[in-house]
């Protein structure tokens, strides 16, 4: 078994990594192996970074036959014992799964059970498209933030390294292997800054500024919008801009800007509970029978699920869910829903933090 530990010099992770785990308890994880399947292919190097003195640092354990793949998990989980976090990239697929099964398969008892983790993997894949990412390879987000490698394989053109290795040892292809591991290991420290993405859905915004803005549309209509000023919880690494449906969402350090469109029209407001109101059709309008009962039988008719509402013009705002009360739609079989922007909410700060991250969230979703 080979041992290979370096420092990294001169490196300072760009995020609040300690929003996760205080840095001394932080692994990341990474290993290579022939295969995907722990039964029928080798592990052969098991990749760690960790924080220690006031640096970080990268530690492998390689096995030089298959037959060393004991070796390297005894000295992988003894020095994980010290560690409380496990960080990974697409690890609970991969990493995790394949190391249980390998010690399974060699009869021994370790496992992953004491530790909380992160897969920047499984974080970042919620917004994928809003990101424009073709694919959420640790290459291809490196290649986003505009990070460069050395090693330029993959791990499964490595496997072919590895074999030649086993029966013919040399400097190079041993570095060959230690360094592909060694870059992944650093990738994993320099793409912390994509969680700014996923702080930016999870964490509360905050409203700075919102203002209406008027403008002449594709049909010369005249329609109106909120500009929505907020601040993001951390400072994204890379502008990035999304629209959908009208909505329009820009992330450009740590500020959030979105275009809102406001629907200045009547809308209808339904009743759930309708067996209690009667429906005026001369009126188009629903009203409880503790005071239609005044109405004229002739005029009046038991409301239906479909018929008991109330029409209100006023502006309104689009939503997905219930997320503001009371909910508003053009008619009982529409999909829209949307809320009154009142004159109190006009004033109500918060109430714009948390309708800015209710368009973000659903931005991300499309």
């Amino acid at each position: 078994m080979k041992i290979v530990e370096k420092r990294i010099e001169n490196f300072t992770v760009k995020y609040p990594l300690e929003r996760l785990c205080p840095l001394s308890e932080a692994l990341f994880l990474d290993i290579e192996t022939t295969g995907f399947t722990a039964r029928s292919s080798s592990l052969y190097l098991i990749g760690c970074a960790y924080y220690s003195e006031e640096s970080w640092h990268t530690l492998q354990w390689m096995a030089e036959t298959p037959a060393e793949e004991k070796e390297i998990l005894d000295a992988f989980f003894q020095f994980a014992e010290s560690h409380r976090f496990l960080i990974q990239f697409n690890g609970n697929n991969f990493d995790i799964p394949y190391l249980t099964q390998k010690c399974a398969q060699l009869g021994l008892s370790y496992s992953f059970d004491g530790f909380e983790g992160a897969d920047l993997y499984r974080r970042l894949f919620p917004y994928k498209n809003f990101l424009d990412l073709l694919n959420l390879k640790q290459k291809t987000i490196e290649t986003f933030l505009s990070l460069n490698r050395e090693d330029t394989f993959s791990g499964g053109e490595l496997i072919a390294f590895y074999k030649d290795y086993v029966n013919h040892p040399t400097k190079e292809t041993l570095s060959v292997l230690l360094l592909h591991n060694e870059e992944d290991l650093k990738g994993m420290l320099e793409i912390l800054p994509m969680l700014a993405y996923f702080d930016a859905f999870h964490f509360p915004l905050t409203a700075k500024k919102v203002q209406a803005n008027t403008y002449l549309d594709a049909f010369n209509r005249h329609r109106t919008e909120l500009l929505i000023h907020a601040s993001l919880p951390t400072p994204v690494p890379k502008p990035v801009s999304h629209s959908s449906e009208g909505f329009y969402a820009k992330l450009e350090g740590e500020n959030l800007t979105l275009r809102v469109p406001v629907y200045d029209e009547e809308l209808k407001y339904f009743y759930s509970n309708y067996k209690e109101y009667y429906y005026l059709p001369k009126e188009d309008v629903a009203l409880h029978k503790s005071v239609a009962s005044f109405v004229d039988k002739a005029c009046r008719e038991q409301a239906t699920a479909r018929n008991c509402y109330t029409r209100k013009a006023s502006r309104y705002l689009r939503e997905w869910d219930l997320t503001f009360t009371p909910f508003f739609k053009r008619d009982y079989d529409g999909d829209e829903i949307f809320f009154e922007l009142s004159d109190e909410m006009k004033k109500d700060r918060q109430a714009f933090a948390n309708y800015a991250s209710h368009v973000l969230n659903h931005l991300a979703a499309k």
